[in-house]
């Protein structure tokens, strides 16, 4: 496909410490170029949970203003948005369909169905379904199918699974986003998205335990035989560790989160024995001077903890001795030092850092290379995989669209301006030749009711048959 009829997909990482917009598209040799950059921090999220939509919607506002700061020919209308925190939980589920039709193949539209079906599963109260992923396949007798696609039978099975979130939480974050007058085109959750960043199809295979560790959740997606076995969201990450220096060092939190960042040592043999930190004491008190041994004591019995929860996962699931490809650390907490040490001394498998290059064309910014933005790049990932299996069109006007020149922008919003005056016209008209048109106000009426219907069919799945006030 060429690489200007590819679509420009925008991820929007909403997360505890930082939001981060990017913006990427697909060039002649399928590598992601990216196009624009804008993070900001995180005001009013807690542990990946929306706690105060004001503050969350100022937030995606500054990171989508520095992305178009970056990438002023770049309008932006609808964003793939990453999703997380301790309400995420998976389940295992089996469907079954029979097929009347035997002698026709085996289609696309048949397994859509299959999964369609789990979406009318039980559920706790309260709860709503995010994603549902195929695992593997069973037609009659035959097992381990792949891809049934082109095969012929009679009854078409599957193994799937599917991850699912509390339903207040899932619409708190798809209001952030619709004040900020964008479209969400699909909720992700945030380790299979960072899993599509930093991982190939031979890890897959041999099998890795991706770990995530963000600002306020540690992610987990896991792997074998080419498929997702297991994700989980442990409430434990990068703000309990300055939450821990903060309190056991006695300093303020942006003190605590400075040395956590300039000084933390996942393990303590890491650590240089004779170097002190000074911290200037407040108000006229006197400064002190904290080892960093002691520093990285604290940041390494957090992490510890953290790493425990990954292994009671991964034993959960009975692959603690088959992940051949070990565990991908990445998120911002894998930029700790000596976190692969002590993640092979704790799990007894071995540990890389996930960087988000896989997949990116040469010649961006080293800032990307950074595995805090390995959710962001996912995100994309996800867009492109969606719209290569035909599942999402981004054509049209409302897509994302990237400007030939500053004046096709002004000559845009002169259109607009236009088509307003023209629109208030037209009203008026209409208004004084009230009595004498009733049947096109009827008509009007109509159209108008037929849009209503039309307008936000995707997003069904996030909205409730009563809308609730909106959160101040």
């Amino acid at each position: 496909m060429n690489k200007k009829e590819n679509p420009i997909i925008v991820g929007l990482d909403i997360g505890t410490t930082k939001v981060v917009a990017i913006a990427g598209r697909k060039n002649e040799f399928g590598k992601l170029e990216i196009l624009g950059f804008g993070r900001a921090d995180s005001e009013g999220v807690t542990h990946g949970v929306v706690m105060n939509i004001e503050q969350c919607v100022q937030s995606v506002d500054l990171a989508m203003k520095q992305l178009k700061e970056n990438a002023p020919l770049l309008d932006v209308k609808e964003v793939y948005v990453g999703i997380a925190g301790r309400h995420i939980k998976s389940m295992q589920l089996q469907g079954s369909r029979v097929r009347t039709n035997v002698d026709v193949e085996i289609s696309r539209e048949d397994t859509e169905k299959l999964m369609q079906d789990q979406r009318r599963s039980y559920l706790p109260s309260g709860d709503q379904i995010i994603d549902i992923i195929a695992q593997d396949y069973t037609v009659d007798n035959i097992s381990n199918i792949v891809d049934p696609v082109g095969m012929s039978g009679v009854k078409i099975s599957a193994n799937f699974h599917v991850i699912t979130g509390d339903s207040t939480a899932i619409r708190n974050i798809k209001r952030c986003v619709d004040r900020s007058e964008l479209k969400t085109c699909d909720l992700v959750l945030q380790p299979l998205a960072s899993a599509a960043a930093v991982m190939n199809e031979e890890d897959m295979e041999a099998g890795v335990a991706i770990v995530d560790i963000g600002g306020g959740t540690t992610d987990i997606a896991i792997f074998s035989d080419g498929i997702l076995k297991h994700t989980a969201v442990i409430p434990y990450a990068g703000v309990n560790i300055t939450t821990d220096i903060q309190s056991g060092l006695r300093v303020l939190k942006a003190q605590a989160e400075q040395m956590k960042v300039q000084f933390g040592v996942a393990h303590v043999s890491g650590a240089p024995a004779n170097s002190y930190i000074t911290i200037p004491g407040l108000r006229g008190l006197p400064s002190k001077e904290v080892t960093i041994v002691n520093l990285a004591h604290i940041v390494q019995a957090r992490m510890e903890e953290i790493l425990e929860y990954v292994m009671f996962h991964i034993r959960q699931v009975g692959l603690e001795h088959k992940l051949n490809g070990g565990i991908i650390l990445t998120g911002g907490g894998a930029r700790l030092k000596h976190i692969t040490q002590l993640t092979e001394y704790v799990t007894g498998m071995g540990a890389r850092i996930g960087y988000p290059n896989e997949h990116l064309a040469g010649g961006h910014s080293d800032v990307l290379m950074s595995p805090m933005y390995a959710t962001c790049i996912g995100l994309i990932l996800r867009g492109y995989h969606d719209f290569e299996n035909g599942r999402m069109e981004f054509t049209g006007m409302n897509g994302n669209v990237l400007r030939n020149s500053v004046d096709e922008v002004v000559e845009e919003e002169e259109e607009e301006e236009d088509d307003f005056v023209v629109e208030a016209q037209v009203q008026q008209t209409v208004a004084v030749g009230a009595g004498r048109s009733d049947k096109l106000k009827k008509r009007q009426d109509n159209m108008k009711q037929l849009f209503d219907r039309l307008k936000g069919k995707f997003m069904d799945l996030f909205e409730d048959i009563d809308e609730d006030p909106p959160l101040e």
